[in-house]
């Protein structure tokens, strides 16, 4: 018999309907062992027990077993879902998050649990994931760096990760890269030279990351090319050379001939 086979409470013991309190349920076919059961393991079986028996959610709330209170929560009647929310488990904390009006959702914004939180990052609107922004979680931070709008970055271009710093420098209105520029992260210093107009970029042909001093070569305007044909990169001469190369030459303006006399 395989695991999906056996009917195992979450205590590990079998299941049998004799002498479950729903034992007259099963005649009636509001229950079935192995199918749609409250007492088995497995978070399919309880979903399809309450599938069944939605009137029976809110009985369930204060089940030890924390699959049991999260799947009641998704049917009970909401003005008993407010309670959950300090429920000890994340998962039923969420699943009545989910149901009930937004301003009971904005606590979760300071949830114990990371998952909770970048749940609600990616949920609610813009303005409301502000508070956010310094979220102990790196993760977090990263889904509240792309989802707010670029001009309310600002706070975020100095964040300790790297990562968020470049989704930053993606993002980030043009003019906030000059300061960008001299990031500590080769990863972010790129971002920015992706981004800036050829005419900005001479300020980074001598980026220590070759990267970046090659985004700069196959970008920068030719008149500043000649600086980085002797560049320490092998791959950052060829490409100055190769942009020279093909640089068309200036010509001379054709003499005008004399007119007959």
């Amino acid at each position: 018999m395989s695991d999906i086979d056996q009917t195992l409470d979450w205590l590990g013991k079998e299941v049998a309907c004799a002498g479950c309190p729903h034992e007259s349920m099963n005649a009636a076919g509001r229950c079935r062992l192995a199918h749609a059961c409250v007492r088995d393991r497995y978070a399919r079986r309880i979903d399809r027990f309450f599938d069944w028996n939605p009137d029976l959610a809110n009985s369930y709330l204060h089940h030890p077993h924390f699959e049991v209170r999260a799947i009641a929560a998704t049917r009970a009647d909401l003005f008993l879902l407010p309670a959950l929310l300090d429920d000890p488990d994340e998962t039923v904390r969420w699943n009545a998050a989910r149901r009930l009006p937004k301003r009971y959702t904005l606590r979760l914004r300071r949830d114990p649990h990371r998952e909770v939180r970048i749940r609600i990052a990616a949920e609610l609107d813009e303005s409301e994931i502000l508070p956010m922004i310094g979220d102990p979680d790196y993760y977090v931070r990263l889904v509240v760096a792309r989802r707010l709008a670029p001009g309310r970055l600002a706070r975020m271009i100095e964040d300790e990760e790297p990562e968020i710093r470049r989704v930053v420098a993606r993002r980030a209105p043009i003019e906030w890269l000059f300061q960008m520029a001299a990031d500590r992260e080769g990863d972010v210093r790129l971002e920015v030279a992706k981004r800036l107009a050829p005419d900005l970029l001479p300020r980074l042909r001598h980026d220590p990351d070759w990267r970046v001093r090659f985004e700069v070569a196959t970008r920068i305007a030719a008149p500043h090319l000649i600086g980085l044909l002797a560049d320490d990169d092998l791959l950052v001469r060829e490409m100055a050379r190769s942009r020279l190369s093909v640089v068309p030459e200036p010509q001379s303006p054709e003499p005008q001939k004399e007119s007959a006399p």
